[in-house]
């Protein structure tokens, strides 16, 4: 059996995906219910910030660069995402951080934790356990229990929904349910349309992925689309253990665009998605379509994945379930198995050896004992 056979093949996936990571994307509407109901029972009692910092790492960030995109224009708080060990000067006890680790064992969250704490800044945390959790109720902040057993990158639902709620309980922004409610009815449309059972001919994620295949896919996003580029990027890496790159409009063309000049050959080794929306505006249609005109003179394949629904965070969510399903079956036709990170879980086992982690666990249990 070929590998594009494979991929048409429901028990052929299930060998592969030993750890049937394509479930996640299966189900991912499901998550989404799920997880907008674990928002709701978030208890807080902060009044509105003036600035906002998102602390989370990969997997466990990606939400925070979802939000800021998602309210860049709703809102007039800024927010920032924190991916360091260390909150950025201007944090205070004006400020709201949002805590998010789904093992709650992330060394430099954890790092931004107790940073925050000796801050006094608002705090709400997001995990699945460990000893985020575990401070977070030593030291009374609020915090969200999410499902564990997943890998990271599949929880996005439940580390990205509660920080939408969050907002909304301290009444920085309204109507995020409806939101969520319409995400939900596009995402069931768009986990159908990509299923496994569904054949190739007819499946758009399936295609996608036969079509970029042997190639670094470089993913081009813009406004709020520009983080979506970027998790898509990420699954590729993560999912496929494939190289990807990701840029956004109109930032590319004053550089990007220039690298492709005199690509020739290794144009050959690299696809190019771009996201589009329906309502994208004028002038960045513009720029998308005269990019894609420049480009086609190198590179040959140049694919457009298109946002479902009428909301924003419907339209950025079904870009990202139709990225998800592509990366798991352009695993699948490489043979390998999406779920395992072996390079991460080894760095982290040589980092352990550092003292880092533990320096700041003994720094937060004097801090609980105060």
């Amino acid at each position: 059996m070929t590998r594009l056979e494979i991929v048409d093949d429901p028990d052929g996936i299930r060998r592969i995906d030993k750890s049937d990571m394509l479930s996640f994307c299966v189900e991912v509407p499901e998550h989404y219910a799920q997880a907008a109901k674990l928002a709701k029972t978030l208890l807080i009692d902060y009044p509105k910030p003036d600035t906002i910092v998102v602390a989370g790492m990969g997997g466990s960030g990606i939400g925070g660069e979802l939000l800021k995109d998602w309210t860049r224009d709703r809102i007039t708080v800024p927010v920032e995402v924190c991916k360091e060990y260390s909150l950025p000067a201007y944090a205070n006890k004006h400020t709201l951080v949002l805590v998010v680790s789904y093992s709650g064992e992330t060394e430099e969250t954890l790092s931004v934790f107790r940073d925050a704490i000796k801050r006094k800044c608002m705090i709400v945390c997001v995990s699945s356990g460990g000893k985020l959790h575990e401070f977070s109720e030593k030291l009374g902040f609020p915090h969200i229990l999410v499902p564990s057993g997943m890998a990271p990158r599949a929880t996005l639902p439940y580390l990205f929904l509660p920080l939408i709620t969050t907002l909304e309980k301290i009444g920085l922004i309204s109507g995020a349910n409806d939101e969520i409610l319409e995400t939900i009815r596009v995402l069931e449309q768009v986990s159908a349309d990509n299923s496994p059972e569904r054949p190739s001919d007819r499946n758009f994620s399936k295609k996608l992925a036969v079509n970029i295949n042997g190639t670094v896919p470089a993913i081009y996003g813009f406004g709020f689309h520009r983080t979506v580029a970027q998790r898509l990027k990420t699954q590729f890496n993560e999912n496929s253990k494939n190289p990807a790159k990701w840029e956004f409009f109109p930032e590319l063309d004053h550089n990007e665009i220039v690298g492709w000049e005199e690509a020739e050959k290794f144009a050959e080794h690299f696809s190019v998605i771009f996201i589009r929306d329906a309502e994208e505006p004028p002038e960045i249609r513009r720029r998308i379509e005269v990019t894609k005109e420049l480009m086609s003179r190198q590179i040959e394949k140049l694919f457009d994945v298109h946002s479902r629904g009428e909301s924003r965070l419907a339209k950025m969510a079904s870009v990202i379930c139709t990225g998800d399903f592509t990366s798991v079956y352009l695993a699948v036709l490489r043979g390998i198995d999406p779920t395992p990170v072996k390079t991460i879980t080894l760095l982290k086992q040589k980092l352990e050896q550092t003292g880092v982690k533990e320096k700041v666990l003994r720094e937060l249990q004097r801090l609980a004992l105060k």
